[in-house]
């Protein structure tokens, strides 16, 4: 149970102008990287960074916001819950992984039989009585 208290949900303006300065930033790596993609003089790689470092400054401008404080305070209450998860081990997992390719095959055998029976009941018998 989350004994958390609530907070008040508005739509700051300082906070939407945060997000959209922030999809500003990373559009503007994005065009950045296509628009110098016929420059030889710069590699692709170089490019490629500075898509990252846009990305890097959109992600930190929209930190700063309501919904990107809330989106870190789930990412830590997330990884704090993936501690309590108990792992099963190689060998588990290896005998449940047989086990599974096991029956898998055991029922396509059996829906294959089953498939072989109504094709000849339909095909052989039915089929032949009306003619």
């Amino acid at each position: 149970m989350n004994t958390k208290a609530e907070q008040p949900k508005s739509g700051n303006a300082v906070d939407v102008g945060k997000l959209v300065l922030a999809v500003l930033v990373l559009a503007g790596g994005i065009f950045a990287y296509s628009w110098f993609s016929t420059d030889a003089n710069i590699p692709a790689s170089v490019r490629m960074i500075g898509v990252l470092v846009a990305l890097v400054v959109a992600l930190a401008i929209a930190a700063t916001t309501a919904l990107g404080r809330r989106v870190r305070g789930f990412l830590v209450e997330s990884q704090f819950e993936m501690r309590k998860v108990v792992w099963p081990t190689r060998d588990e997992t290896l005998k449940t992984t047989g086990i599974i390719i096991v029956v898998v095959i055991v029922l396509s055998l059996l829906l294959g039989l089953i498939d072989l029976i109504l094709k000849s009941v339909v095909l052989d018998w039915l089929l032949k009585l009306g003619s």
